[in-house]
């Protein structure tokens, strides 16, 4: 394989070029999970692999409980199919507890003040209801918890690895918190060995081809961990070697991938290039610093061609419409700029509004 053949197989796995998904947990579970601390990019990640769906189709889906956005794995906020959030959570999220448990100690945050928030909680969210972060944080703060600067996040987001809270619909633009034995219906635990074989099957099959490396690095996992689920997978995959490297993918996804003439415009955050440790395949190291600029940690959202970043857009509101700028690392060849009207109607569609190109 080259890199474009990684590329372009990689976004026939992640069902970008080839859809064939009918809801949007059909996406989430597909892929595993989905990065999701941008909640608006999350949304457009999910419909961009669900042909004809739109914005407030994503919303419903997590206002019908069938898709959860959660803190799943590296202490980073996920989208998972909500029969899969519970054992990932109990997978996944203590090695993200136990990195988090220094800076929780400097904050104050002791055995106790969980107990206490988490009883607080259940008497704010009992019943089913939701409240925004402000108003839950605030519920805290009455019942006597120091909601001094960073404590909250940090309170939040433990009781959210424990399997406490997750997050519930929007109520406008803010996010709301549920209690997630109301939210999400009990489900059978795993057998450790067992869930370890199922994140990597769907991992490999969503994201595939991929490595070892990149899959430890996207779930969190140890080095050995990350082993023993490739093991328990591996009967329903495939491997090719590149020089010293092994990629792995589904057994049903084909050899080559050719390039089709299309393009595509995903978030900053989409899982086609943070699902991987290592992005050398996808995009040349000499565009990283376009891509994340300052190095904070913001991943712009990228234009993205056979199989390889090209460059980053941006959308901007004018009054009703919106306006997508281009910025390529190199002048985009003209089939790209002719490709890219079809994924700026489908943008379009999913935002509801009209969206034109600017240079």
């Amino acid at each position: 394989m080259t890199a474009p053949e990684i590329g372009r197989l990689r976004l026939r796995s992640q069902q970008v070029a080839a859809p064939r998904a009918r809801r949007p947990a059909d996406v989430v579970r597909a892929l595993g999970a989905l990065q999701a601390q941008d909640y608006a990019g999350a949304l457009w990640s999910i419909a961009l692999r669900l042909p004809g769906s739109t914005e407030a189709e994503i919303e419903r889906a997590v206002a019908e409980k069938s898709i959860v956005r959660t803190w799943p794995m590296r202490g980073t906020l996920h989208f998972v199919a909500a029969e899969d959030v519970r054992w990932m959570l109990a997978l996944l999220a203590p090695r993200a507890i136990a990195a988090s448990a220094g800076r929780q100690r400097q904050l104050g945050l002791t055995p106790e003040t969980f107990r206490r928030c988490r009883s607080l909680c259940r008497k704010a969210l009992a019943g089913g209801r939701t409240l925004a972060r402000e108003e839950l944080l605030a519920a805290l703060g009455r019942g006597g918890v120091a909601m001094t600067p960073h404590r909250g996040y940090h309170i939040l987001c433990r009781l959210a690895q424990e399997g406490f809270l997750c997050f519930g619909p929007r109520a406008g633009k803010r996010p709301t918190f549920a209690l997630l034995d109301e939210w999400v219906p009990a489900a059978a635990p795993r057998e450790r060995g067992e869930a370890l074989a199922e994140l990597a099957r769907r991992y490999f099959a969503g994201h595939g081809p991929a490595t070892l490396s990149d899959f430890s690095g996207w779930a969190g996992l140890t080095a050995a961990d990350a082993r023993a689920g490739l093991a328990g997978a591996a009967a329903g995959l495939r491997e090719e070697k590149i020089g010293e490297r092994s990629y792995w993918m589904d057994r049903g996804l084909p050899e080559e991938a050719e390039a089709d003439g299309s393009a595509h415009l995903l978030p900053g955050f989409d899982e086609f290039v943070l699902g991987y440790k290592h992005r050398g395949d996808v995009l040349h190291q000499r565009h990283f610093a376009r891509l994340v600029p300052g190095s904070n940690g913001i991943f712009q959202p990228t234009v993205v061609a056979d199989g390889q970043v090209l460059g980053t857009w941006r959308r901007e509101w004018r009054g009703e419409a919106a306006q997508v700028s281009v910025r390529p690392f190199r002048p985009l060849p003209a089939g790209v700029r002719r490709a890219l009207k079809i994924p700026l109607e489908r943008y379009g569609q999913f935002l509801g509004v009209p969206v034109k190109l600017v240079r």
